[in-house]
């Protein structure tokens, strides 16, 4: 989901919310309580401000025909609405703030985004921008860092125009390095966010080899690749090892994860690495495939996932179970390479793998601290609302993680290697502990990313990227 730590960032979240689409997709989840009340409609009028704002105090805290569907609702603020300018800013008043001894950080999850948007992404599998983003969160608050290009999507206009991992960016538009650090810093991030297709960017960037070269991007819709680089490597042992990069939690990452583990059984793997570093989550569908294709028949029908609503809507308390694939590999255990763009849906395939009992090893860095969803709701005036509305625990009833999964094995990322390759750090230690040595013998033991705005631990909020920028679209549906 996506998510800013901003006022002024929300705002511009809503620039591009208007129209009329309305999809059964989005229909909110049925359901009532015993005394007559329901889910929320549409917006009676588009047009209005004043019903606008009053529909979204109806979804949050309930009226006399509407169930509360927000999961805090009664530790959540609840000011008249006539106070506010427009529904952006009255979004904002809405969300919890903390103070619930179970809950202590404050509601950074709940966001808007045009209806559009949405439905580009989550259902079209399609997404607008430039394809390029950048290790902001890695150098927050140290803008004379060296500033590196992460990842680029395939497909995309940045991959047309040759950029690559491991370039140094000397600018992107008129600001340099130093500048876009700052950015991420102050969570104001946004040039590589483009609003509309066919917005011109240039990127001055260091090549590896030490040239510098200028690149002009113009945005453009192109489609995800949820899943890549799948294959078997050998170890000096002889140990073969299945690898997988899984980006995104949509429907259409579902023919490239049966093709993998067809794959990966025909080989017979004995052990498996998933790469869940960039993910940012998604529908909890895809990701309950992912982890039945990892523990296969063996773990048929246990619980994967439960969900759980607020007390007015617990009609919709929800067991997730694993299911019988083709192709599954019923591993013993499994090795998951993870960051803190590791969020929501993504961090729910570790969750409940463990809460089966199956040894899953996380590499790389503490993830995001997302175990809470959404049951996307659109009001009908063309903004769809991810708003949290469930809290999401395994069999064992494990959750509220808010400080991210730790990872087992602590590795720093090296963004001049290629993800997956022979000198990624992550991978490679995933390889060494598969053959039998420790974290530390296998090159992890590492500094761990320490987030701008304070450590592990307690209630300090980590920081997390705004998606599209530096960082991924979080997000845990239940549909």
């Amino acid at each position: 989901m996506t998510h800013t730590s901003t006022r002024s960032a929300m705002s511009r979240r809503w620039a591009g919310a208007t129209g009329a689409l309305m999809l059964g997709l989005l229909t909110a989840c049925g359901g009532g309580g015993g005394d007559g009340r329901g889910d929320p409609g549409v917006v009676s009028n588009c047009t209005s401000p004043t019903a606008r704002k009053q529909w979204l105090q109806d979804y949050f805290q309930g009226s006399l025909s509407v169930l509360p569907q927000y999961f805090w609702y009664r530790s959540s603020p609840n000011p008249a609405p006539a106070g506010f300018v427009d529904e952006a800013d009255y979004f904002n008043a809405l969300l919890y703030t903390g103070g619930d001894p179970n809950f202590t950080a404050a509601d950074r999850w709940s966001n808007a985004e045009s209806t559009a948007e949405f439905t580009r992404f989550f259902g079209d599998g399609q997404t607008l921008g430039y394809g390029v983003s950048v290790a902001g969160l890695e150098v927050s608050g140290n803008r004379n860092a060296p500033l590196y290009v992460r990842i680029v999507d395939l497909g995309s206009p940045a991959a047309s125009a040759g950029v690559a991992r491991g370039d140094q960016v000397v600018s992107i538009g008129p600001y340099s390095a130093a500048e876009i650090i700052d950015q991420v810093t102050a969570d104001n991030f946004t040039i590589l966010s483009p609003a509309v297709a066919n917005t011109a960017v240039r990127m001055v960037l260091r090549k590896p080899a030490g040239t510098t070269v200028t690149v002009d991007l113009t945005s453009a819709v192109y489609a995800l690749t949820p899943v890549s680089d799948a294959k078997v490597v050998t170890n000096a042992s002889g140990r073969r090892i299945g690898y997988v990069f899984v980006r995104n939690m949509v429907s259409q990452a579902q023919s490239g994860m049966a093709s993998a583990f067809a794959s990966f059984r025909a080989n017979g793997v004995q052990d498996l690495v998933v790469d869940l570093r960039y993910n940012g989550g998604g529908v909890i569908d895809i990701g309950r495939q992912l982890a039945s294709y990892i523990g296969g028949t063996q773990d048929n029908n246990k619980v994967y996932a439960r969900l759980l609503f607020n007390d007015q809507n617990q009609g919709k308390n929800t067991d997730t179970l694993f299911q019988a694939l083709g192709s599954s590999l019923d591993m013993g255990r499994v090795y998951v390479l993870a960051g803190e763009r590791t969020c929501s849906a993504a961090e729910q395939v570790v969750n409940g793998l463990r809460g089966i009992g199956m040894p899953v090893t996380v590499v790389g860095n503490t993830s995001c601290g997302k175990p809470v969803g959404f049951v996307p709701q659109s009001d009908g005036c063309g903004t769809t609302y991810n708003v949290v509305n469930f809290e999401s625990v395994n069999a064992l009833n494990q959750g509220r993680y808010f400080n991210g999964i730790v990872a087992d094995c602590p590795v720093a990322e090296n963004f001049q290697t290629p993800i997956g390759g022979n000198a990624d750090p992550l991978f490679n230690a995933a390889r060494l502990m598969a053959d039998g040595s420790a974290c530390a013998a296998a090159g992890g033991g590492l500094a761990t990313v320490q987030s701008a705005t304070g450590g592990e631990g307690g209630s300090a909020q980590r920081r997390r990227p705004r998606p599209g920028a530096d960082g991924e679209r979080a997000g845990m549906f239940s549909r």
